[in-house]
């Protein structure tokens, strides 16, 4: 991928440290934090949702964090070329319709960050909080996207970036609205039809429009860059994650979506290009 053609984001942040700490009211024993930390990573979970399980306990969870942040600037490039082409292609998007997109910032960190939906750490994986309408990274997951995941590759990271900004988009088109909405009225949020996988593989879809449109533009694709967006979105579908974490499947809890619909969905939106194919809320998901 040659990334370097990138439009530069001036949305980048980098966290200047200053992190909470684990402590207040009950809490975690060092055993219930591992667990957090672990499911964190394997199911790529809004922290929202984690640190939500801890506040009923009593305790609060938050990153181990102090350090500002340390960032090699060719990364740095890197994550503002990929977040810079995300914002040129929603913004044609949103203004061929009569809207104007609002640019997200994207923060990395290291070990852990607060954030408008709580602290979190790095197990938790890169995440959007609605809350402050942020992305936030910590650049040693791209690490671990090559090593654990064995998804290598300048657009397998470009993928994670473009599917987290897929959720801001969704934001701003009051998709996680009328989410929350059908969870008040009871619509199930986990397992194989649930609305956090179908809100999940819609962001994959929005990924694939982003690689579609910035590859008209900017023709910066090249031999097996695809496959290797397609192979992240594979490794990180959650029937591999529970077969690797579990040694089995359990629908029932899946919150992301399978390997083969997450390769179909930004499949989808890259050989589309169109935002209304991407509607993985009709039939089956």
């Amino acid at each position: 991928m040659d990334w370097q053609k990138g439009e530069r984001s001036q949305n980048v942040d980098v966290d200047s440290g200053g992190g909470p700490r684990f402590g207040g009211g009950r809490g975690l024993g060092i055993g219930g934090i591992v667990i957090l930390a672990i499911l964190g990573m394997v199911f790529f979970k809004d922290p929202t949702a984690l640190l939500s399980q801890v506040d009923q306990g009593g305790g609060q969870v938050a990153a181990p964090s102090g350090q500002p942040a340390q960032v090699d600037p060719q990364q740095k490039d890197f994550v503002s070329a990929i977040l810079g082409s995300t914002e040129k292609t929603w913004g044609d998007i949103f203004a061929a319709n009569g809207k104007q997109y609002k640019q997200p910032r994207l923060v990395l960190f290291n070990g852990g960050v607060n954030t408008a939906c709580g602290a979190a750490s790095t197990a938790v994986g890169p995440f959007y909080c609605p809350g402050d309408q942020k992305v936030y990274l910590d650049l040693a997951f791209f690490q671990e996207l090559q090593d654990r995941f064995h998804a290598a590759g300048d657009f397998a990271r470009a993928y994670v970036i473009a599917h987290e900004v897929g959720h801001h988009v969704q934001n701003l088109l009051g998709v996680f609205d009328r989410a929350e909405q059908a969870r008040r009225q009871g619509a199930r949020m986990e397992g194989a039809d649930g609305l956090s996988v179908r809100q999940e593989l819609q962001a994959d879809c929005f990924a694939g429009v982003w690689a579609y449109h910035s590859q008209e533009r900017l023709h910066w694709l090249q031999a097996g860059d695809i496959e290797s967006a397609l192979n992240a979105a594979s490794k990180i579908g959650d029937d591999a994650l529970q077969q690797q974490a579990r040694g089995r499947v359990v629908p029932d809890s899946f919150t992301h979506g399978t390997s083969a619909q997450r390769v179909k969905w930004f499949r989808t939106g890259f050989e589309s290009g169109k935002v209304g194919a991407c509607n993985t809320f009709a039939g089956e998901p």
